[in-house]
């Protein structure tokens, strides 16, 4: 079985408060994962430890649905989900610290056992999980930068 454990930094010109409120906000999510197509919270909101959200995705090929529980939420600091239901246990955690400058550097983590691509080794799939996170990084980046350009920030 394949053990995935990718972690990807980005540093976004904006403030963390900004940052953190629109990455951790399931609303936002297909705005700039390019790979998910549909959010649905299944508990009502806003979002906060015990919350549930369902996605659906296309990855390596596939499409997957799959429901996340949010175990964690440190507003500003930290926020970790977990795969309450679908084809892999996964937990995904985002921190953030600001930079030096204003900024912030935002960490993106994946960690699971995708046994439902048990046909790729798990090299592949961190690839593939890296690459993934890294455009989907720069699209965050990309917009909230653009946003706050067009704000005069």
């Amino acid at each position: 079985m394949a053990r995935v454990d990718v972690s990807s930094t980005i540093t976004i010109q904006r403030p963390r408060a900004e940052v953190a409120a629109f990455a951790s906000d399931p609303d936002n999510a297909t705005r700039w994962y390019k790979n998910i197509t549909s959010v649905e919270w299944e508990t009502t909101g806003p979002v906060r430890p015990g919350s549930r959200v369902a996605f659906v995705a296309h990855f390596l090929g596939r499409r997957l649905a799959y429901t996340y529980e949010v175990r964690e939420l440190e507003p500003s600091r930290r926020f970790v989900m977990s795969t309450a239901q679908g084809p892999f246990p996964m937990e995904t955690t985002y921190s953030w610290e600001d930079t030096a400058d204003g900024g912030t550097r935002m960490t993106l983590r994946n960690r699971g056992e995708p046994s439902g691509f048990s046909g790729l080794g798990a090299p592949v799939m961190s690839a593939a999980v890296r690459r993934a996170n890294h455009k989907d990084l720069l699209a965050l980046k990309d917009l909230l930068e653009a946003e706050g350009a067009r704000h005069g920030q």
